[in-house]
């Protein structure tokens, strides 16, 4: 069966390959076929790391100590549970695991963008199976899970193996790892459809819908990861402060906190067209300090109890970030023109004079400051504003220079007049504030 999942992954690599090679050239010789053939072996990719990560979850739990990865990370005292979490508890099945999970993704989102954004999933396609490539590669040539035990030029099986570590043997860690993983693979998603976005110079921002609903969920499941480890941290390792948590904790949080930062920014770029170049800059950032994170914790150069020992395997994931940074940063900067495009913003200036001035002509000086407010315009509003306005709860308008002074007796928070202003810019501050300002242009 080793063979099998060997082979397997083995060909899976070759699907990734084809996958990337034949969704670009697809789309460079406008052949939709080829795309549609690229999208069938990410499906065909998913079968494939399935029978693959079936074969070692079956090695794992039968026991079977003629692999070198069930001796290492499993005995026979195990409980299933633990055993089932053995697919994770070692370098070799956690990439494994990584693989699957980001050919479950890219197989879902080639799935629900059949029919939609054909022009971007072409590049889609491409990025995730980069990536999949990339640890396909690793799993294929460098940490192999099918590895078999040898003596001599025969194959033996172990009575016993090495069992799972301790530490590691608590209820948390057996869902905390693939939380954090399902947010590690899953902001592979966003960045492949901003990358996508900037290689098409998409002229909307719908494809920004699909992007927020991926890294939230992804966000979600991040967060659970984390917490599940603080868990895990306090009750095994001891509590030693919020930054006393073990370093591959740390790293986790730093992908996090700009997957917050992307989904709070995005909706700027949704409603206004701003922020499109900060929240390339997020995305990708948030994309790259996964790898990282996943290289820390494989590369040996930091100690943690969960943290795998000193492998060549750094190097791979330093030249992939290598590469990976440059490519998208001579994507955004050569598309930085068409990042800019966005909606024109309105800017209103007005000197202390013109300050003064509209605090000096209140049309209600008798009226409480804060109950007072005026609408600050770009354009000296028309006369005829006024004429179909009507003051539901006692409120007073009059018209300025650029401005418009309104009196709510209730206070504008209650206030529900309506005053035709739709696609006019305009700000509004409060008597008090006005004075404010004036206060601090004399001083």
């Amino acid at each position: 069966m080793e063979n099998i999942g060997a082979l397997s992954i083995l060909l899976a690599f070759c699907f990734a390959i084809y996958a990337v090679i034949a969704s670009v050239a697809g789309k460079w010789t406008r052949r939709p076929l080829l795309v549609l053939s690229a999208e069938r072996a990410v499906y065909s990719l998913w079968v494939l790391l399935t029978i693959a990560a079936g074969i070692l979850i079956y090695s794992l739990v039968t026991s079977d100590f003629r692999l070198s990865y069930v001796w290492e990370h499993s005995n026979r005292s195990m409980t299933g549970m633990y055993k089932f979490a053995s697919w994770w508890g070692g370098q070799e099945g956690s990439l494994l695991l990584w693989a699957w999970l980001l050919a479950t993704y890219s197989a879902v989102v080639v799935y629900q963008n059949r029919r939609k954004y054909r022009d971007m999933m072409p590049y889609v396609t491409a990025v995730l199976m980069s990536t999949e490539t990339f640890f396909l590669l690793l799993i294929s040539f460098v940490a192999t899970p099918f590895k078999v035990m040898m003596l001599g030029k025969g194959i033996v099986a172990a009575d016993d193996g090495n069992g799972l570590n301790p530490l590691l043997q608590y209820w948390t860690m057996v869902i905390h790892p693939p939380m954090l993983y399902l947010g590690y693979v899953g902001f592979v998603v966003p960045f492949a459809f901003a990358i996508a976005s900037l290689a098409t110079k998409q002229p909307g921002d719908a494809w920004i819908h699909t992007t927020r609903r991926w890294t939230l969920v992804t966000w979600m499941f991040q967060t659970t990861g984390i917490l599940l480890g603080a868990g895990w941290a306090y009750a095994v390792l001891g509590w030693g402060g919020y930054w006393g948590w073990d370093p591959v904790e740390n790293a986790s949080l730093l992908p996090w906190i700009t997957a917050t930062a992307f989904l709070h920014s995005v909706m700027m770029q949704e409603k206004k067209g701003m922020m499109k170049v900060w929240n390339m800059v997020l995305v990708s950032s948030t994309f790259f300090l996964c790898i990282f994170g996943t290289f820390l914790t494989r590369s040996g150069v930091v100690q943690s109890v969960h943290a795998f020992a000193e492998s060549p395997l750094g190097h791979y994931f330093v030249t992939f970030m290598a590469i990976g940074i440059a490519g998208t940063l001579y994507l955004i900067l050569s598309r930085l023109d068409y990042l800019k495009m966005g909606k024109k913003i309105d800017v209103m200036v007005r000197t202390p004079a013109e300050l003064r001035f509209v605090l000096g002509h209140n049309p209600f000086p008798d009226k409480e400051p804060a109950k007072v407010a005026v609408a600050f315009l770009c354009e000296p509003p028309p006369k005829d504003l006024l004429k179909n306005v009507f003051p539901p709860g006692g409120e007073q308008v009059e018209l300025g220079k650029r401005e418009i002074y309104i009196y709510y007796p209730d206070g504008m928070g209650r206030s529900k007049l309506k005053l035709p202003l739709m696609g006019v810019a305009a700000t509004i501050r409060n008597m008090n504030t006005i004075a404010k300002l004036v206060d601090l242009t004399d001083n």
